[in-house]
């Protein structure tokens, strides 16, 4: 024992002369040793020059000595103060490790470590580590602190009603959310480590009795994958995992509320946990969810189905006015009214640019502004935003650079690009906007439908996890027709979409409702109302 513990720290002390390494893993070769002083040594020149690392020896009642290694700012101070108070006063001088964790350590939560490797990636996540002296072994304890953003609504994800909710940038509180949301031991959540510098946890979390093993497993394995110095937000992992990372189109879901995910996994599919972010990944992730938002479940399927059907409107009219108008104006004015024709005609009679160009100069403005607006504090952002709209289109139409039906076009369309919820949705049609009026300026009305057959093909090509993008349209679905272009009532909503692959369709009893309908909507024999007698 003594000269295999004499081998690991000659081992440390040829670790220390050669210190060149990449990555934290490469210190997985390197044990801890058995000598504390070694040990403390490793560490601090290690953390040379790392004013925010401490590493703390102390000695226990009986003369042995222990260290403590954390990263200030990100513990918990009293906690820390209060295990090390603990250890101090230990009765026996030879204690073994495991002695002194079952004993002594009033923590819930430790992880053992025999190198450096994984004995940094707990410290350096939060951990606080301790290696006491004739152990080959260092431990890590869950006390964590320090300061983080405190649970609230998310700004982007605003409902009238539903949860006020939504995640931070920690991956612990982000779990915990959700495991409000869904208390069942088939919640899993599989945990990982991305980046070779920054060591971000990940964890995948999935229904284990609805998601299809196969789609997890196509998950994980491309979760493992990637190789990268750095995850720093889950945009990362978003362009690793999906389909095709050429289309302009979102195949991956992104979200700041625990009910829409906790609404997935009950779907059947996946999500993404990506330390440092409230954004929150969810796959698959098919066309028609771009339109749908958390709220539509919440309220009457009478004015969700409305609303619904007012998104696909301006969906179109997001995608397609600009275009239709320059398509119009140039090539197609015979298909205006004569009244109009005369009226947009007299409005563009001192305009010095073709419709293309006004209607050029107009969408960059609008999205400058629209930019300005999300960079700028919000005190002010949204006035600029607004306000310089109204006023950069008026004083154009006045200077006599754009015409008065140019500027209500782009207005209509930037209304309607905010009616789509999924804002990585709205940026591809705001992408894909100019291709189509450039189309429009070249071939009219032809090139638009030409365009629209390309993005329609693209579409149906395009697979997200390999479930079709345009599912349950395209291929056909009618049974899932109830939750796309319509949001149906929910006893009708009874099975799960079927272009996910599940374990469990079905979701919904059918019993109170039956028993409803049966009792004609009271339970037992209806209600007898005594008649007046004519004296009374």
């Amino acid at each position: 024992m003594k000269r295999r513990n004499r081998d690991k720290t000659n081992h440390l002390k040829s670790a220390l002369d050669q210190l060149h390494y990449r990555f934290i893993d490469e210190l997985k070769t390197v044990p801890v040793a058995s000598s504390l002083d070694e040990n403390e040594q490793f560490l601090k020149e290690l953390f040379k020059d790392c004013s925010d690392i401490v590493v703390r020896p102390f000695q226990m009642e009986k003369g042995r000595k222990a260290l403590v290694v954390f990263v200030d700012g990100m513990i918990d101070t009293p906690a820390v103060e209060d295990t090390m108070r603990t250890v101090m006063v230990l009765e026996e001088a030879e204690d073994s490790l495991d002695h002194i964790l079952q004993r002594t350590m009033p923590v819930a939560q430790i992880n053992k470590a025999d190198n450096y490797g994984d004995f940094l990636t707990y410290v350096l996540s939060g951990d606080t580590g301790f290696i006491i002296e004739n152990e080959t072994r260092g431990i890590s304890l869950g006390i964590r602190g320090g300061e983080q953003r405190s649970v609230s609504e998310p700004d982007t994800e605003s409902v009238v009603r539903g949860p006020r909710e939504g995640f931070v940038e920690n991956i612990r509180t982000n779990t915990s959310l959700l495991r409000r949301k869904i208390k069942t031991p088939h919640l899993k959540m599989k945990p990982f480590i991305i980046g070779r510098e920054s060591n971000t946890n990940i964890v995948v979390s999935y229904l284990e009795d609805i998601a299809d093993p196969a789609l997890v497993e196509e998950v994980v394995k491309r979760i493992q994958k990637i190789e990268i110095d750095a995850v720093l937000e889950s945009g990362y992992i978003e362009e690793f995992i999906q389909d095709s990372y050429l289309s302009p189109f979102p195949q991956v879901q992104y979200t700041e509320r625990p009910d829409t995910v906790a609404f997935a996994l009950l779907q059947g599919r996946i999500a993404i946990f990506v330390d440092g972010t409230p954004m929150v990944l969810v796959v698959p992730f098919v066309f028609w969810e771009m339109l749908h938002a958390n709220e539509d479940y919440y309220e009457r399927f009478h004015i969700s189905t409305l609303i619904r059907w007012l998104r696909h409107t301006f969906f179109l009219l997001s995608l397609l006015t600009p275009a239709l108008y320059i398509a119009v104006t140039t090539y197609h004015q015979d298909l205006l009214p004569t009244t109009l024709l005369l009226s947009m005609a007299a409005a563009r009679e001192s305009i010095p640019f073709p419709a293309i160009v006004e209607a050029l100069i107009m969408e960059i403005t609008f999205e400058a502004l629209r930019e300005a607006g999300i960079r700028l504090p919000k005190a002010v952002g949204s006035a600029v935003s607004i306000l310089g709209a109204l006023v950069v289109g008026q004083a154009a139409v006045e200077a006599g650079i754009v015409s008065a039906p140019v500027v209500i076009v782009v207005s209509i369309t930037g209304i309607a690009s905010f009616t789509i919820p999924r804002f990585n949705g709205a940026i591809a049609i705001r992408m894909l906007r100019f291709p189509l009026m450039i189309a429009a300026s070249i071939f009219g009305i032809f090139g638009i439908l030409v365009c629209i057959l390309i993005i329609v093909g693209h579409l149906a090509n395009l697979r997200s996890f390999g479930i079709p993008y345009l599912s349950p349209i395209g291929p056909l679905s009618i049974r899932d027709l109830r939750n796309t272009l319509v949001r149906a009532p929910w006893p009708v909503l009874n099975m799960r979409p079927s272009y996910f692959s599940v374990q469990d369709e079905e979701r919904i009893g059918k019993e109170i409702q039956a028993e409803i309908i049966s009792q004609e909507g009271q339970k037992g024999t209806q209600i007898h109302h005594e008649q007046p007698s004519k004296g009374e």
